[in-house]
């Protein structure tokens, strides 16, 4: 079982991963590579979607009664984790968009 500064640390990195692959999306369908960003898109929602379910555990056992510490690190986990959800969400307009305007 992992500890709770473990399943933190994951967060983080699974969170800049989604942010990561989002933005290059972004940057390869301004190259006109759409097929290159949507495999990238999906990249970070399967990044991101391995954050969302570490996250639900945290929270699976706050509920079964296991008092969770809120420490700052806890706090900059979750704050990358959102950040990272909105730029991949962000990431699929601009993609769209850039698709809309290819020649």
């Amino acid at each position: 079982m992992q500890t709770q500064e473990q399943t933190i640390f994951q967060l983080i990195l699974h969170g800049g991963n989604g942010r990561s692959y989002a933005m290059e999306a972004i940057a390869a369908a301004k190259q006109g590579e759409f097929a290159e960003a949507h495999r990238l898109l999906e990249r970070a929602g399967a990044e991101l979607q391995a954050a969302h379910e570490l996250q639900t555990s945290l929270l699976q056992q706050e509920a079964g009664g296991q008092s969770t510490v809120v420490t700052l690190l806890m706090v900059h986990a979750q704050d990358h984790l959102m950040t990272a959800m909105a730029v991949k969400e962000l990431a699929a307009e601009f993609i769209e968009l850039y698709e809309r305007m290819a020649p």
